[in-house]
């Protein structure tokens, strides 16, 4: 995790002055080497034990510059990149808040149908690796992926 950590820290200090600017920029100097980074960590999350998503959730809260930063590419198509979006939503877990995750929830799912995918059995899969820790009183990640997911 450690390795995790150096690189999420180096990306979250590359943008904090341009979240922090009274007019962001979305035009990120670092935002490929976050792609891929991002990329990464939801394989690994995919693949890890709660007790290890755990740690990368809390992760991605302490750095919440990268969490910011780092996305995956609006234009998408597919149930492995619908997948890899749900999966990204488990692992921010809410971020600073989750009306905002519910709406880009809802707009995965939508899209997904639109597109033919199979969404009920990806978010079930996905709400295993959620966490159930209700941080801001709208409940857990994993009941707003049950709840949300149309």
């Amino acid at each position: 995790m450690q390795e995790w950590e150096t690189e999420i820290a180096r990306l979250d200090d590359r943008f904090r002055p341009i979240a922090q600017a009274s007019t962001p920029s979305r035009d990120l100097p670092a935002e490929a080497s976050a792609e891929r980074v991002l990329r990464s960590l939801i394989n690994v999350y995919a693949e890890s034990t709660e007790p290890d998503r755990a740690t990368l959730r809390r992760l991605l809260d302490r750095y919440r510059y990268f969490r910011w930063g780092a996305h995956l590419p609006y234009e998408w198509t597919g149930a492995a990149e619908f997948r890899a979006r749900l999966i990204h939503l488990s692992l921010v877990d809410q971020g600073d808040d989750t009306r905002d995750e519910i709406l880009t929830l809802r707009d995965y799912c939508t899209r997904a149908y639109a597109d033919g995918i199979e969404v009920a059995p990806i978010v079930a899969e996905v709400v295993t690796m959620s966490s159930d820790v209700d941080k801001y009183g709208m409940g857990s990640m994993k009941a707003v992926l049950s709840a949300y997911a149309p």
